[in-house]
């Protein structure tokens, strides 16, 4: 710049150069940058940042974050310190970042999200946490043989333990839709959780008893059968899948902390796609499940790219396609008052776009 600057002033281009062009090079955003993302750079001078990052994530469900989680990563990066909280529901996520005590929710149900913005909240969409068709279902009780040829009997006047508003629970009302069960004949009771379920379940007081996670396999394992299978219920067209959610105020105000922490979740994904093998006991650890327990679900998960999630087969428009179709669903079932004529505006992949 001094040469250039000094070369104009010669031939007369310029009526001044300055001494010195020191003052306009700044090094400090660039010395952040590594090889992998953002590394172990802390982008506080980059921009703004709370002093503390609150994220709710649910127990018992691995995901290739847990690894970042576990070792402090996300800690690193952002250069303030992050809490984890464990919720039971994705209705309970919502209510925490109205309330302001949540500022991410990982892996929160596609389902609760969009129950409350149709209530008003305003919430975002910032990325797809993970796909899990078959780990989100309802068990049937030994006891009632209900299969799905005799479900539209054997079901009559027995009683369902499930979740209420969120992804399981509109997997249920399609399912039991698609066997010809009369739903006036079947009677809901609301879930208060994973132990809850099972707890129902092995007492024999509900026909079938709907979970996810690990308390889906502990029916099994003590002798329930599944009355359809995830790849049955996705050929009914039903999509099955958690996303990464913001109050739209704390994306506003710290744009830069939601982007690290989606860079932060590639680079671990990334890292999961090349070799889950040495990460396995790390997220087992996080998810507070032995090994096995914790392998058996992410056989059952998927973790898309940033790629994918930016195409139309998520955020380009698959994810608003889903919302709006679950909330026409439960409106035509009488089960929510309202849904709202379109659900773009809730899904902001900006954040994402800027990850590497």
């Amino acid at each position: 710049m001094k040469e250039q600057m000094d070369f104009f002033l010669a031939q007369g281009e310029i009526d001044e150069a300055l001494d010195s062009y020191n003052a306009f090079v700044n090094t400090s955003f660039l010395a952040g940058v590594t090889s992998g993302g953002f590394g172990n750079a802390n982008p506080q001078a980059a921009f703004a940042t709370p002093d503390e990052l609150n994220v709710a994530y649910f127990l018992e469900w691995p995901t290739a974050n847990q690894v970042a989680q576990l070792e402090l990563t996300y800690d690193d990066v952002l250069g303030v310190p992050v809490n984890w909280i464990p919720f039971s529901s994705g209705n309970d996520m919502a209510l925490a970042m109205e309330s302001g005590d949540i500022d991410i929710s990982y892996s929160q149900g596609l389902t609760p999200f969009a129950n409350y913005v149709t209530a008003g909240a305003e919430h975002e969409i910032v990325g797809v946490a993970v796909s899990y068709a078959d780990a989100d279902n309802c068990v049937a009780h030994p006891d009632y043989n209900v299969t799905a040829e005799n479900a539209a009997t054997s079901l009559n006047g027995q009683s369902i333990y499930t979740p209420i508003g969120n992804v399981t629970h509109f997997k249920l009302l399609k399912m039991l839709e698609h066997l010809g069960v009369d739903l006036d004949s079947v009677s809901l009771i609301p879930s208060e959780g994973g132990p809850a379920a099972v707890a129902a379940f092995e007492n024999g007081d509900v026909a079938m008893s709907c979970a996810f996670g690990g308390a889906l396999g502990n029916m099994l394992a003590a002798g329930g059968n599944l009355v359809m299978t995830g790849s049955e219920q996705e050929a009914m067209g039903i999509r099955v899948f958690d996303v990464v959610s913001i109050p739209a105020s704390f994306g506003a105000d710290y744009p830069g902390v939601v982007t690290a922490f989606l860079q932060v979740t590639e680079d671990a994904n990334r890292a999961y796609a090349a070799d889950r093998g040495p990460l396995e006991e790390i997220i087992a650890e996080a998810a507070g499940m032995d090994v096995e327990d914790s392998n058996a679900l992410l056989d059952a998960f998927s973790f898309p790219s940033k790629n994918d999630q930016l195409s139309e087969a998520w955020m380009g428009g698959t994810v608003q396609q889903v919302m709006k179709e679950q909330m026409d669903f439960f409106l035509a079932q009488g089960e929510i008052d309202e849904a709202l004529d379109s659900y773009d505006a809730f899904v902001d992949s900006s954040y994402l776009a800027g990850v590497r």
